[in-house]
């Protein structure tokens, strides 16, 4: 096999999307399995996007995941002359061809004569010059078929007469991507195209403008499943987080992240499904990516993550929390006491799905006042069995116990057992009471980490609200 070149070659939007970032991990999976050479180019064509901090929105997510390019990268805005060129060489050939059509025009057209919409070539023979409102347009071939041979889909035929005669020079003398595609493929040696499914539909254009600018044999091409939510549609922004970025925001790790996304239509084949990087490279091959959809499963990832985070050494995870203790924490600075968190590290670590979620662990033991779950209260408070008295029992015995875990757990077992609760039972209307949630930390080993006074002054609180 020739030492492959693979490209990643997204369009700056503002934000890296899953999807991409998917297609960029097989990019890198497959050029680092063989020992190949990974380019990054961005395909900024539209001056619009041609912006550094759209930029930065692709490479900063790339370097969060460890994803490292051997080559660039380069930047298409800034390789404009190349494409005009093959513009050029393709109207010298009569392989394409002035139009001055606005779409108006054709749209009055296709409306007179009915059947299929879209360009009726109507200037392909008119022999046109470039002026005012002019684009330049490939000559698509009247007959045959143009083949792509994919790894994932196989061999996929596209009827040339369902191809119109498409635009590779605005009216404004930019290139489009398409032909800037070719030309830097060829050009930068590429021999393997990873991308998603949906750019499937430009392939037969790519290759006719290849095979017409006489580039000799053609890359791979391998198009990736589809990603989908859970109502099996497209994932879009528009219904969830799509974004590379907001994963990060969410508390997931790269690790994480980049196993759950290697597994986005491809599986190892001894189906252990968590594993290093390292180990994901040495499996991965492109022949085994399923053109099935791939369904994008937060559950899933929220599992995976997890496991990620329990084995991280405590000090790692300690630094890597760190944000959402601080910079990212619902309380002040004043408010922070760090403490506490060392005290509850390693019962967090074993907890939390993501970092994000470390806060609301140890918000009661930051804030003056628990905070307040509703569903917390009604269930265990309105609706539990002998809250009243739990919380009558544990206020009347506090002030005699010693303040330790040893000493809270032996009150509350004792008041739950003359009340013929269960200790997970007795101790849950104590848990709402403190900490605001029926779910936290062990209690008794937190609970002791706030003043006795304090912890009094929630149960009468508590108690009071209930009536």
């Amino acid at each position: 096999m020739t030492t492959p070149r693979v490209r990643f070659a997204p369009a700056p939007t503002g934000f890296l999307h899953v999807g991409s970032a998917r297609s960029a991990l097989f990019n890198w999976f497959h050029a680092r399995h063989h020992g190949g050479t990974m380019v990054l180019r961005i395909e900024d064509t539209n001056a619009e996007l041609a912006k550094p901090e759209f930029y930065d929105a692709i490479t900063e997510p790339l370097k969060w995941l460890g994803i490292d390019w051997d080559e660039g990268p380069y930047y298409q805005s800034q390789r404009t002359q190349l494409y005009l060129d093959a513009v050029q060489q393709l109207l010298e050939s009569g392989d394409a061809y002035f139009c001055d059509c606005s779409r108006d025009a054709i749209d009055a057209r296709h409306k007179e004569r009915g059947g299929k919409p879209g360009y009726d070539a109507f200037c392909a023979d008119r022999d046109m010059s470039d002026g005012e409102g002019a684009v330049v347009r490939f000559r698509v071939p009247r007959e045959g078929t143009t083949v792509v041979d994919d790894v994932v889909r196989g061999q996929v035929e596209f009827a040339n007469r369902d191809l119109e005669d498409f635009v590779i020079r605005r009216s404004n003398g930019t290139p489009v991507f398409l032909v800037a595609n070719a030309v830097d493929d060829a050009e930068m040696g590429i021999t393997h195209v990873v991308r998603g499914e949906d750019l499937l539909n430009t392939t037969p254009k790519v290759r006719l403008l290849w095979d017409a600018l006489g580039f000799g044999e053609p890359p791979t091409y391998a198009h990736l499943p589809l990603l989908v939510g859970e109502d099996r549609k497209k994932l879009s922004k528009r219904k969830s987080s799509v974004a590379l970025s907001d994963f990060e925001a969410q508390g997931y790790i790269p690790e994480a992240m980049v196993n759950y996304l290697a597994l986005l239509g491809w599986g190892p084949p001894d189906d252990v499904e968590i594993r290093p990087v390292s180990e994901i490279i040495e499996l991965f091959s492109l022949e085994d990516v399923n053109k099935a959809p791939a369904f994008f499963d937060m559950k899933k990832l929220g599992h995976i993550n997890a496991s990620y985070i329990r084995d991280l050494e405590i000090n790692d995870f300690k630094t890597r929390v760190q944000p959402w203790l601080t910079d990212r924490a619902p309380w002040t600075s004043e408010q922070y006491r760090p403490e506490v968190f060392e005290a509850l590290a390693e019962i967090i670590q074993s907890k939390v799905r993501t970092l994000a979620e470390a806060p609301s662990f140890i918000d009661w033991l930051m804030f003056d006042d628990a905070p307040t779950d509703e569903k917390s209260w009604e269930k265990t408070m309105v609706n539990g069995k002998a809250s009243r008295e739990m919380l009558d029992g544990v206020i009347a015995g506090i002030g005699d116990v010693d303040w330790t875990q040893e000493g809270m757990y032996n009150l509350v077992l004792s008041v739950g057992e003359a009340n013929e609760l269960k200790l997970g039972k007795a101790q849950a209307p104590i848990r709402v009471a403190v900490t605001g949630r029926t779910v936290g930390p062990p209690l008794f080993e937190s609970i002791v980490l706030l003043d006795r006074g304090e912890v009094r002054r929630r149960l009468e609180i508590a108690r009071t609200q209930l009536g």
